[in-house]
């Protein structure tokens, strides 16, 4: 490979490396967007996500000993890290689809309490094992390393641009694929829709708005809280950094606005909020700060709005409900 072509390909892939967070945080937050549900707290999400996915995988290797299995591992990281953002998305439905409070508020107050929970049990791990909250070298390799052979990752070009990366950017694409299947083709996801669209006129064909809700902003929740853990996990090292999630799930939510609440336009969405988040480090031009860099994917997400608003389009529009209360009553 030349120069160029040699540049462009370690910019792809340090993209699709840095973005793959930002999908599960963006495809969780639009499962959760298309019920209706407006949930601002993704940042606290992915916070408890990242402590507690890297907490499962560091007490399963102090409790394995010697005989720590890498694919236990990561399950047990991706089953706690789920957990960890369906708790607090839990919270939040119960708020805001039971007791009807504002959305924005009670989001906004998630993303607070998510942080300080995730910072609190991140630095209680730390404490409490008496140095940094990290995994072993050979454990690490499992979370950063290919499922793909050598043979595959040596390919030239093609190697390092689709066969070298951790497992976590697969199963990002393929939630992302699985999910515009279930809202296209399913009629669990197309009563989804019709819940985000109009909840009373849903009511009133017999599909239980609340159940949708809750079940779409738990998983959601969840999915979301993945990111963190891929974060934590695969660009921060597998060592706990209370600062080192700073940012990612306000990017996710920008993304969704982004992607126009479509889970596969999220895949390339997200390869491209990752090059932008990485573009200081790959082109630095003296005359550009750094911090201009690091706003441009809002820059981008400010310009889509503007022509997604010009445009009109009823299909580049949010669900109609997002962020209202809906009251059966009313119907």
């Amino acid at each position: 490979m030349n120069i160029n072509q040699s540049f462009l390909v370690l910019l792809i892939s340090a993209a699709v490396l840095n973005g793959t967070p930002l999908l599960f945080g963006t495809v969780g937050e639009i499962l959760s967007e298309k019920s209706g549900n407006l949930n601002l707290g993704v940042e606290g999400m992915m916070y408890m996500g990242g402590a507690m996915g890297l907490g499962g995988a560091f007490y399963y290797e102090m409790m394995a000993g010697g005989n720590t299995n890498g694919l236990v591992a990561v399950l047990i990281a991706i089953l706690f890290a789920f957990l960890g953002g369906a708790f607090g998305a839990l919270i939040y439905s119960f708020i805001t689809i039971t007791l009807r409070a504002n959305q924005n508020v009670t989001g906004l107050a998630l993303a607070i309490f998510g942080t300080g929970a995730g910072q609190f049990i991140g630095e209680y791990m730390r404490v409490t094992s008496g140095g940094y909250v990290a995994i072993s070298n050979e454990l690490k390799a499992v979370f950063q390393g290919s499922p793909f052979p050598a043979a595959l990752q040596s390919i030239p070009v093609a190697g390092p641009l689709l066969f070298s990366y951790n497992i976590f950017v697969y199963l990002g694409v393929a939630i992302a694929v699985a999910m515009a299947f279930f809202f296209n083709k399913s009629r669990p996801g197309l009563h989804l829709r019709a819940v985000g669209e109009s909840p009373a006129t849903a009511d009133a064909a017999g599909i239980n708005v609340t159940k949708y809700k809750y079940l779409s902003t738990v998983i959601g929740g969840g999915i979301s809280a993945i990111g963190g853990m891929v974060y934590i996990t695969t660009i921060a090292g597998c060592v706990w950094n209370h600062e080192g999630l700073s940012g990612e799930g306000w990017l996710a939510v920008a993304l969704v606005i982004f992607c126009l609440w479509r889970p596969v336009n999220a895949i390339w969405g997200s390869v491209l909020f990752g090059a932008l988040m990485i573009l200081y480090l790959r082109l630095q031009l003296p005359f550009i700060p750094d911090q201009l860099y690091k706003i441009l994917p809002y820059v981008v997400t400010v310009i889509v709005l503007i022509f997604t608003s010009m445009r009109n389009s009823k299909d580049k529009q949010p669900p109609a409900s997002l962020g209202l209360p809906f009251f059966r009553e009313e119907r």
